[in-house]
């Protein structure tokens, strides 16, 4: 998700179901970003409700059952390997966006104040939902345009 930052919270704790990783994020941003691509549809089930944070700004403090996996050449996923739960997505690719995590809204322990504002790959979107509210919305040509190469 591409939002800004510019309105952080407090520090947010999380874990995955078991609880066997635990983590804390900083600088958790009001705002929550809903992604519609069939890999986040694959990875949570559903629509992927993600917080984005700088690597930085991750602090695991129990990660032994913690695993990843490459699901592209610019990203991996997170997750926990004893209960399966979905924790994150990370940007490995070089550029602006490289190491920023968006963890699954889910997964945190507190949700207070954490606002619905943009739908990505929103031409990817199942037919059969949709959310209420007015929401920034891009598509999947706009999606990889951010993420593209620079131009020689």
């Amino acid at each position: 998700m591409v939002w800004k930052a510019e309105e952080s919270q407090m520090d947010k704790t999380g874990s995955c179901l078991c609880g066997a990783v635990r983590f804390t994020l900083g600088d958790v941003p009001g705002q929550t970003g809903a992604c519609h691509c069939g890999m986040c549809r694959k990875f949570s089930g559903g629509v992927y409700l993600g917080v984005q944070v700088p690597g930085g700004k991750v602090t695991f403090q129990s990660d032994d059952t913690l695993a990843r996996y490459a699901s592209s050449a610019w990203a991996e996923r997170g997750f926990c390997a004893r209960c399966g739960s979905s924790l994150f997505y990370r940007v490995t690719a070089p550029g602006p966006h490289h190491d920023q995590h968006h963890f699954g809204l889910g997964s945190l322990d507190d949700t207070t104040g954490i606002t619905l504002t943009e739908e990505i790959f929103i031409d990817r979107k199942p037919e059969g939902y949709a959310f209420a509210g007015d929401t920034h919305k891009m598509t999947e040509a706009e999606m990889m345009a951010l993420f593209a190469p620079p131009e020689s």
